[in-house]
């Protein structure tokens, strides 16, 4: 039961998108075509669970070295700048139509701060290996979930008619905004 309430609450109750706001620029940058952002979340999941589980062994040794404090952050931030460099360069030789539609974004995973949030919620959370991965697949498969919902919203706007100053990034932060307040009716529940 505490497994289903950390994914529960990492996918749905504190999104990490609509609760913290953080991932906002490729949320919004690549949110244009639903492929593109299926193929974000999709990379963002892979980052993040590879790196949240080898930053909780990381994590441990310097915990056992007594340098945690001092090396944790520049060691996450390592971990993370590696795998997105092993994702690029997968990415660019197997599914190079994937590489050209994520663009700059790509590479951006590594300054995304939802990657470093997670790496850093296992530390002050304290989370075994089983929770540790739980997490981190919620947290990015909730990203997924909500850069994909929004995507589509995106695509239907794109084809109505509105008045000119709600057109393009004004209408998307409204449906953010929106979203946000929807999703915020799962922040009660408990488990």
């Amino acid at each position: 039961m505490e497994l289903f309430g950390i994914a529960f609450t990492a996918l749905l109750g504190s999104n990490i998108i609509l609760s913290r706001f953080l991932g906002i620029c490729p949320f919004l940058g690549v949110s244009k075509k639903t492929s593109s952002a299926v193929g974000m979340g999709l990379a963002l999941t892979c980052v993040v669970v590879l790196s949240a589980i080898i930053c909780f062994f990381l994590d441990k040794l310097l915990v056992a070295l007594g340098l945690a404090s001092y090396l944790e952050l520049i060691v996450f931030i390592l971990v993370i700048a590696s795998f997105v460099q092993l994702l690029e360069f997968f990415l660019k030789k197997y599914v190079p139509s994937l590489y050209k539609a994520l663009g700059v974004y790509l590479p951006l995973i590594t300054t995304n701060c939802v990657v470093l949030q997670v790496c850093l919620d296992l530390v002050s959370n304290e989370y075994n290996l089983l929770q540790t991965i739980v997490y981190s697949a919620s947290i990015a498969v909730g990203y997924m979930l909500i850069i994909v919902i929004f995507s589509h919203i995106r695509t239907r706007l794109d084809n109505q008619e509105m008045p000119k100053a709600f057109k393009g990034s004004a209408i998307a932060l409204i449906t953010a905004g929106l979203m946000a307040m929807a999703f915020y009716a799962f922040s009660g529940f408990s488990f």
